[in-house]
């Protein structure tokens, strides 16, 4: 059996003990408070754990990857997974003997309730600097990878109705590409769940580096996409998969937020542009 099919069966706290002699004292210093703390690091930040433990976020990111996993979020959902029952893999809050009533239940309510964490988690200066970033934009540029495709998709589809002049990409290369061509004018709003994807980090420091200004809706605080954010705005979700759809749902509500309150902030654009939309898909209608 190859080296890394081996590691990827070995249990994750039990691959982090093999690796300690070999760690630096910083990262030895993480991975006793992981050892020691590994449910409360399912539901932790990169950036919480690294201060719990007093050490910066890059010593955070050099155990992970010294530990033998890709990057934060391949840990503490390779933790999450050991953790979790079989039940928990499919969703967090059902368990077997559930029957079909009780287990929608269930997974409308997780939905709900993250839905108000993420509200109460709004940060209201940051939504009205968001706003004004938006409508102030000559360009804006909306990316998103993997599961947060769907979501950059519906960004752009709200605000091209306002008349805004903004573009999607979802390839990796080409959203790479894009950025090295944008400049102060452009807006940059960035959607990641974990914040830590390497392609929209990569995409955001290049537009960055270009001067562009970037909003970034993501539901981890202190993610390394984060560092690089005019403004973030937090989707909360507890879940512990990699592929969850409650944080997706806070998302789609974050960008429907954004849409309105600028659709009212342009109400006469706004009103021109949707009857000129509605009368020109009116004839595939009949």
């Amino acid at each position: 059996m190859a080296l890394d099919n081996f590691t990827n069966n070995v249990n994750s706290l039990a691959r982090i003990r093999s690796r300690l002699p070999n760690l630096a004292v910083a990262e030895r210093h993480v991975a006793d408070w992981v050892l020691q703390n590994s449910e409360e690091l399912i539901h932790s930040s990169m950036a919480q754990v690294a201060r719990q433990c007093g050490v910066s976020d890059t010593t955070v990111l050099r155990f992970c990857r010294a530990a033998g996993f890709r990057g934060y979020m391949d840990l503490k959902l390779s933790i999450a997974r050991d953790l979790a029952s079989p039940t928990q893999i499919v969703h967090d809050d059902i368990a077997e003997g559930d029957d079909p009533p009780t287990i929608a239940r269930k997974v409308f309510l997780s939905h709900i309730q993250t839905l108000y964490d993420t509200l109460e988690m709004l940060d209201r200066d940051a939504l009205i600097q968001a706003v004004d970033m938006i409508v102030n934009a000559e360009r804006i540029f909306i990316i998103g990878v993997g599961t947060s495709n769907p979501i950059a998709y519906e960004a752009y589809n709200k605000f091209f109705r306002l008349g805004l002049n903004c573009h999607v990409q979802t390839d990796s290369y080409l959203q790479l590409m894009e950025a090295a061509l944008v400049g102060p004018e452009t807006l940059v709003i960035a959607i990641s769940q974990s914040g830590s994807s390497a392609d929209p980090v990569m995409t955001l420091e290049e537009a960055k580096r270009n001067g562009a200004k970037a909003i970034v809706i993501t539901g981890h605080d202190g993610s390394p996409l984060t560092k690089l954010a005019d403004v973030t705005l937090l989707a909360v979700s507890q879940e512990t998969r990699a592929e969850a759809i409650a944080s997706r749902i806070a998302q789609m509500t974050i960008v429907e937020t954004l849409y309105i309150i600028v659709s009212l902030y342009m109400l006469p654009t706004t009103t021109q542009n949707e009857d000129k939309i509605w009368k020109a898909i009116m004839q595939k209608t009949l």
